[in-house]
């Protein structure tokens, strides 16, 4: 050839060729490029016993985890986590590693159906063209102002395409929940930060490089925030520094997980959080011989022990240990948050690390990062904004309801009305993957694919100090007659035309996706920089997304005004409840036999509810394990067998949520309870359920139900073993 090449156009055909050269290997992304063939015709799957490996995303929780899935021979057989990804660097927690018994769940939905709000999945199966007119036809025949998105808190490319649609017809904005969020307090923690340093946004505690903490009810081992990045942080803390380990001090009424590998547990009482951690801050800053500031001066320690029901000299003991750690951290979550003291609560630990020094200094407080193009914090649906939701429901304003990620009718309290304020709504569409309770009580399915079956992105909103964009992409074709959500609302939008077509002029989902990511093309300082779009995602796959290199933590502003944290008020009953999210199910994950055959880590229970109660209580009121009995609070009631557990306060019982479901396939279906019965409509100035602001009876039923759990098979092996 005699033509001369710029040095630019060789760069881009250089960068092109070898991003495409990573897809046909095998050993790079399932590009948008490649034409997907079944298995036994593509190169790559045609070796016997040797695998191929995709970098997807995580869609257990909203974490953002990244992950690197085994296949073989178009099979996926294993996950781990991706070891470049920030936010988990490579590990999974246990949801992350049965995302395989989602994607082969024989209960899964498999095809468009017209469900007409049965009991049980429909056989009215329809086609995908159907499916389409019937959503072309929701949004024609109705105002822009009379449809509403209801989605989870994860995707987020799904998220703002709904957005952008909405946006651009004048609908409503879609609104997003999830139980996760409910029980972290997502809300609280965000006007917590946006009251006292003046910016909205999840903090981000640098647990890794701390060597002193001290945290209030965050069961940050379990299922709060970013759980597989705060174990990574708490490893390292532990790990210490110069020799020295790391010190862990858990505040709670029942020892959580977290608890139970903490170096000290203190049994407070439910609703002293906020007045202990000014009390530690006054003691602490007086250890110290630092001036008071204004948030401490009008503390009075032995009055704050006196209400938690801890000794003053512990509270002393404590302070001083804190108050002579290089980098003291305090974290707040859980429990500690849903009481109608809970904002108050919130600001009370983020002043004590203001008292000692560490807002923005390592092993201290910082607000997180935005994820990449994010311009703030968007945080899900607090409960109190979901009420609001279910009363525009009720008001028959909402004629066409889509939902996607959520399963509102099981995670939201039975107080709220959902259920009822459903059936105000005129047409409600689904697409869900599985048989949830809210999908069988909608007019039509039209299932989604699996995660692992799909393309996406997430933005990590905490448990990194990077901006993370967290890429997903199919690591398998889909196994049944699913689509993209995505897609369907495209191809619905083309066929409405006007408006509607102008608001989402894709080809596709992955036009969709990449259109999202053109502005990172050609942004220097990521994992990777690319002079055009094609070769930006053909990377953006190969890596499991897009992040920036160096730490993008948001050093706070400290306030120092004064707070003043009251006692937090209680539904009237005689013993404290403290719910909180099961460790191995979350909120999703009781349709996985993994998960329901892993026992809790303080029980070893497994496949059940179970109600935790102090062997001293249980004796007064003539309890033993496996007894069941009933719990009655102002807004519901529920039985549940017993399980007696001595690291619980004496006045409060605990219970897990998780299981209770009324449908979601064989696996989860009529096992256990679900707590969200008991919950009445109290929230705190935040807008957060105060979900662990109540009292329950306990009523005997005479009746036993045997716990399976982890010690009495080892009990039965044991005995096998000592006869011999």
């Amino acid at each position: 050839m005699t033509d001369k090449i710029s040095r630019r156009d060789f760069l881009k055909l250089a960068g092109l060729g070898a991003a495409t050269t990573a897809v046909l290997t095998g050993c790079g992304p399932a590009a948008k490029l490649v034409t997907r063939e079944p298995y036994v015709k593509m190169p790559e799957y045609t070796y016997n016993g040797e695998s191929t490996h995709y970098a997807t995303t995580c869609r257990e929780c909203a974490a953002a985890c990244g992950l690197v899935v085994r296949t073989m021979q178009g099979r996926a057989i294993k996950v781990e986590g991706n070891a470049d990804n920030p936010v988990n660097l490579g590990k999974t927690c246990a949801r992350g590693q049965a995302a395989l018994q989602g994607l082969y769940n024989p209960d899964r939905v498999t095809n468009p159906v017209k469900q007409n709000r049965s009991t049980d999945l429909s056989s009215n199966a329809l086609t995908w063209d159907d499916a389409v007119v019937t959503v072309a036809d929701a949004l024609k025949n109705y105002k822009p102002s009379e449809i509403a998105f209801l989605m989870g808190m994860a995707p987020d490319h799904l998220f703002d395409l709904a957005t952008e649609l909405t946006n651009s017809v004048g609908a409503p904005a879609p609104v997003r929940f999830g139980a996760l969020g409910m029980f972290e307090a997502r809300a609280t923690l965000s006007k917590a930060a946006e009251d006292m340093f003046g910016q909205a946004a999840l903090p981000f505690f640098d647990m890794a490089n701390a060597d002193v903490v001290f945290s209030f009810g965050a069961n940050f081992l379990e299922t709060w925030l970013s759980p597989v990045a705060y174990t990574r942080g708490f490893s390292k803390m532990r790990k210490g520094t110069n020799g020295k380990r790391g010190y862990l001090v858990q505040f709670e009424a029942r020892m959580s997980q977290t608890g139970a590998v903490a170096d000290e547990w203190i049994p407070i009482r439910p609703g002293t959080e906020g007045l202990v951690a000014l009390a530690l801050g006054r003691l602490a800053a007086e250890a110290r011989g630092v001036a008071l500031p204004k948030s401490l001066a009008n503390v009075d320690a032995a009055v704050a022990a006196g209400k938690a029901g801890v000794k003053l000299e512990t509270l002393e003991a404590l302070a001083v240990r804190f108050a002579q750690a290089a980098a003291p951290l305090a974290l707040v979550g859980g429990a500690a948050l849903a009481q109608s003291n809970g904002l108050q609560t919130a600001k009370a630990v983020l002043a004590l690390n203001a008292a000692m020094n560490n807002l923005g200094q390592p092993g201290g407080v910082f607000l997180s990062p935005l994820a990449p193009g994010e311009d703030k914090y968007h945080r899900p649906a607090s409960a109190q904004e979901m009420a609001e939701f279910v009363q525009k429901l009720n008001s028959g304003a909402v004629k066409v309801l889509f939902i996607h990620g959520v399963n509102p009718v099981f995670e939201l309290p039975k107080s709220l009305g959902f259920a009822e304020a459903l059936k105000k709504v005129e047409t409600v569409i689904s697409f869900a993957t599985f048989p949830d309770e809210t999908a069988l009580t909608s007019d039509f399915i039209f299932p989604d694919h699996h995660s692992l079956e799909s393309f996406g992105y997430q933005r990590a909103a905490t448990g990194a100090a990077e901006s993370v964009l967290s890429g997903a992409q199919p690591v398998v074709a889909p196994f049944h007659d699913t689509r993209a959500t995505a897609d369907v609302l495209l191809a619905a939008a083309a066929s409405v035309g006007g408006k509607f077509a102008e608001a989402l002029n894709y080809t596709d989902e992955f036009a969709f996706i990449q259109s999202k990511l053109q502005q990172f093309v050609p942004i220097e300082g990521g994992v990777f920089a690319a002079p055009e779009i094609n070769t930006f995602m053909a990377y953006f796959q190969q890596h499991g997304g897009w992040w920036k290199t160096e730490s993008a933590l948001v050093v706070p502003a400290a306030s120092d005004a004064a707070l003043d944290v009251a006692e937090a008020e209680f539904e009237e009953g005689e013993l404290f409840l403290v719910p909180f999210v099961s460790p191995t199910l979350g909120e999703a994950g009781a349709n996985k036999p993994w998960l329901q055959e892993a026992p809790d880590p303080t029980t070893t229970v497994m496949w059940n509810t179970w109600v935790e109660i102090h062997p001293e209580t249980a004796h007064e009121l003539g309890l033993e394990n496996d007894d069941v009995v009933r719990l009655v609070s102002a807004a519901g009631e529920l039985e549940a067998p017993v399980y007696l557990y001595p690291a619980i306060r004496p006045d409060t019982i605990g219970i897990p949520f998780g299981q209770g479901h009324t449908a979601y396939g064989r696996y989860a279906s009529g096992r256990g309870v679900n707590p969200a019965d008991l919950f009445g409509l109290t929230f705190n100035e935040a807008g957060d359920l105060a979900f662990a602001g109540m009292k329950v009876r306990v009523e005997k039923t005479g009746r036993r139900q045997v716990l399976s759990r982890l010690e009495s098979k080892i009990g039965v092996y044991g005995e096998g073993l000592g006869e011999h």
